[in-house]
């Protein structure tokens, strides 16, 4: 393999996390000493039929796991720690991480099986050494999940801040505020490269505060009659203390509906994160709790099909049922590319007589972000007053959004990068100088394929196009024995339902009368003319280009 990086040079490389969300996946090299910054998943959309989960491919670190002196995790959330359970065993590196973050991973990996993964825990204010080239100090910051930590990426060229995920929260219900006194700090030793969160570069002011959220939530409350169903994301430990606190001066009890949500809040009580907070009553106790007296956490605020509100939309939910006049609360925002199946929840949700409250429904504060909008990313450019921006962690929109506004903060260098941009960082200025490949792999069922897999394209093809199968059994003298067995998937015609079926077999019979009974020909052949008969009618009647399967067999009697 090519070595693009040379001695004696400092490089950072996007691997996953630049103009997408999620698959977050960073890569620094410094004298051909490797070091990654997080490894986390993407939720998969209609591209990708039957898939859920999609993971950033670590082929390129892989090949070069000699080198790889360690893997840093910024905090809990799934696109940032989602795919280390999956992806761990071809990298086989230590990982250097926080409190809560270790007790989350420590989870995730128990249940994918995966052992032996050495797991440093690293306080906030820390700085450890990683391998021979890296010091990297973890800075504690405000975000909906605890122990998020920037990182100062030490070197002996330089400095780089990777912002992680985080706000200006004046007031968070868990976790430290944002250290805005050791960003300054840091900005008077100099720092080479900022390499920051773009998530609401598009949005203006401040992100808000979560102690806000839970006095909305309380004030929401008040309007519910029934039961209050809410959905977050699962790894939002603030909102649920939130919920909490809201839930108690309601003078409801609260249950958490999902496994996700169980293990995040476990891992939040071992940490101490719930000191304080009622605890939840469990999924037997919630048919002995009035109505009027309880809220329900789900997961699913994302339209997930298999996720616990989507079921109990549909009415396939076991233990939760949600009765005409209950109200569902979406403590969340939707991630684009959700719109869509958030919708077919709603409606699901609507067609039950269901209340529904959205954050742009209520004049009560009840989501705020965990991350940084305009006002927020000006402050810290002010603070670090960075030689180079480097916008990642969202699509193009929101990287060019972060780049016009460090143009505007009078930055002197931005660079937009892709997934596989090679960066290389150095005090007389940053440049984008090569480019490595980069790939997402699919979660199908227990198996990880190429998001390119023939079998997703197969899958998506006949979302559009249908299916056509046809066996039938022939003598030595090409005459049918038996009847054709057609079957279509996604097909039909004006006359009925049948008439496509009869009109196939009617192709497949013209066919046969049109070989030639002098030239033997073998299965194979005979099904490739019957195949392409069949696809060039239908696509001449119906307009579509299906997947043509055709079976033969010739029998000697």
């Amino acid at each position: 393999m090519r070595n693009i990086f040379k001695d004696n040079e400092f490089y950072f490389v996007p691997l996953g996390g630049s103009e997408e969300f999620g698959a977050n996946f960073n890569l620094y090299v410094c004298d051909d000493e490797y070091l990654v910054i997080d490894c986390g998943i993407g939720f998969a959309d209609d591209r990708y039929p039957g898939i859920d989960l999609l993971l950033p491919d670590p082929s390129f670190v892989a090949a070069n796991k000699d080198k790889l002196a360690g893997m840093v995790i910024t905090h809990a959330h799934e696109d940032h720690i989602g795919a280390v359970a999956y992806l761990w065993e071809r990298m086989q590196c230590p990982i250097y991480t926080t409190e809560f973050t270790a007790n989350v991973l420590r989870k995730k990996l128990k249940q994918e099986g995966v052992e032996g993964v050495p797991i440093h825990i690293i306080g906030q204010d820390e700085t450890v050494e990683i391998g021979n080239s890296f010091a990297v100090e973890f800075i504690p910051v405000s975000h909906s999940v605890p122990d998020s930590s920037a990182l100062l990426i030490q070197t002996k060229y330089g400095n780089v801040l990777h912002s992680g995920d985080w706000n200006l929260d004046p007031a968070p219900v868990i976790g430290r505020k944002t250290d805005e006194a050791r960003f300054r700090e840091i900005g008077e030793q100099g720092v080479l490269a900022y390499v920051g969160d773009s998530t609401n570069a598009q949005v203006n002011g401040f992100s808000g505060s979560e102690a806000d959220v839970a006095k909305g939530l309380a004030a929401e409350f008040k309007n519910c009659k029934g039961k209050i169903a809410i959905t977050m994301f699962a790894s939002n430990i603030g909102r649920l203390v939130s919920i909490a606190k809201a839930a108690n001066e309601a003078g409801r009890s609260v249950a958490i509906i999902g496994r996700s949500l169980h293990r995040m809040s476990g891992a939040a009580y071992d940490c101490g994160y719930m000191d304080g907070v009622a605890d939840f009553i469990s999924d037997d106790e919630i048919s002995y709790i009035a109505d009027e007296n309880l809220v329900l956490v789900l997961t699913g605020s994302q339209g997930e099909h298999r996720a616990a509100l989507a079921r109990v939309a549909r009415g396939d939910h076991r233990g939760v049922k949600l009765n005409r006049g209950d109200t569902v609360i979406f403590s969340s925002r939707a991630i684009p590319g959700n719109e869509r199946t958030i919708n077919t929840v709603k409606n699901n949700l609507s067609a039950g007589g269901v209340n529904i409250v959205t954050p742009s429904d209520t004049k009560n504060i009840i989501h705020v972000s965990g991350h940084p909008c305009r006002d927020e990313i000006s402050a810290m450019l002010q603070w670090v007053r960075p030689n180079c921006v480097i916008p990642v962690h969202g699509e193009r929109q929101q990287l060019d959004a972060q780049a016009a506004l460090a143009k505007e903060c009078q930055v002197n260098q931005i660079l937009v990068p892709r997934n596989g941009s090679v960066i290389h960082l150095a005090s007389g200025g940053s440049e984008i100088v090569d480019h490595v490949e980069t790939a997402l792999l699919a979660v199908d069922q227990r198996r990880i394929i190429p998001a390119t897999h023939q079998s997703i394209t197969a899958r998506r093809k006949l979302q559009y196009s249908g299916a056509v199968h046809a066996s039938l059994v022939l003598d030595d003298d090409l005459r049918l024995l038996g009847k054709i067995k057609i079957d279509t998937v996604g097909l039909t015609c004006k006359r009925s339902d049948d008439c496509i079926a009869a009109e196939l077999e009617n192709n497949i019979l013209e066919t046969l009368d049109n070989l030639d009974v002098d030239i033997t020909f073998n299965e194979d052949e005979i099904a490739r003319k019957i195949m392409s008969a069949l696809r060039k009618y239908v696509q001449e009647t119906l307009g579509l280009r299906p997947k043509t399967t055709v079976h033969v067999t010739l029998l000697d009697i």
